[in-house]
């Protein structure tokens, strides 16, 4: 299937590792010019080498902090300076945080605000310019609904599903789409090393919990990403899509 990704400038948030990753290199592939946003710079470089090597396009890369206040504004000014244009917007940046009954404020607001505010303040910097030229497509990357205890990351991605629908009737008339995925247990640095680190500890949750009998790699998010992203999926908005083998069971 051709996706007329060709010439579309595509921002991509979080993009030093995991899906982030992966979605720079699968929108790279499929002809877009990718901007590669994320705090660690060195593994932005890593990234900007191997999509070239591909044979696609040199990234741009910007690195960022999404949870400072001028965190959002400064990446779309800088994307906008050098393009002057997102068609394509992947909110991938984000984190799990788990807290507690006694987790201070701080801890709370630097969960809201890596999870949901810098996503709605970077989408929000970028849809004048999707508006203005009647083609736009926002992507989250979101997470589960059903956490087993008190999560910030949860809370939060549970704002952006609200938020996200709104939006996307709000803007769906100027060629804008908003759409959610939502990643099961999915290869990255968090599931592997930080909530299943042993092989144990994976198969016993596969066992228990994933249908599909393993835990998904970054790239099978990534091509949802980018189906979501192209002229193929204009009439698909305001909506969340699981990609989690089938782990996902409440109707």
């Amino acid at each position: 299937m051709e996706l007329e990704l060709q010439g579309r400038v595509a921002l991509i948030t979080g993009a030093s590792a995991g899906i982030g990753r992966a979605t720079a290199r699968v929108l790279a592939k499929e002809g877009a010019q990718t901007v590669i946003v994320a705090r660690r710079e060195e593994l932005l470089r890593t990234l900007h080498e191997e999509i070239i090597t591909s044979g696609a396009q040199a990234p741009m890369i910007v690195r960022a902090d999404l949870t400072e206040v001028d965190g959002p504004a400064y990446i779309a000014q800088k994307v906008l300076d050098a393009f002057g244009r997102v068609d394509i917007l992947v909110n991938n940046a984000g984190a799990s945080r788990s807290l507690t009954l006694t987790s201070t404020e701080v801890e709370w607001e630097e969960a809201i605000t890596l999870n949901l505010s810098s996503v709605r303040r970077l989408s929000h910097a970028l849809l004048p310019v999707m508006l203005e030229r009647q083609w736009g497509r926002v992507v989250n990357v979101t997470g589960s609904l059903e956490p087993p205890g008190i999560n910030g990351a949860n809370i939060a991605k549970a704002g952006v599903h609200a938020w996200a629908k709104g939006l996307s009737r709000e803007v769906a008339a100027a060629g804008v789409t908003v759409n959610c995925v939502m990643p099961g247990r999915i290869h990255s640095e968090q599931i592997d090393h930080r909530m299943y680190p042993t092989e144990r500890e994976r198969n016993d949750f596969i066992r228990a919990n994933v249908p599909a009998g393993y835990f998904g790699e970054p790239e099978e998010v990534a091509y949802m990403i980018a189906f979501l992203s192209s002229a193929r999926a204009g009439y698909v908005t305001g909506q969340r899509i699981y990609v989690d083998g089938g782990m996902h069971r409440a109707l």
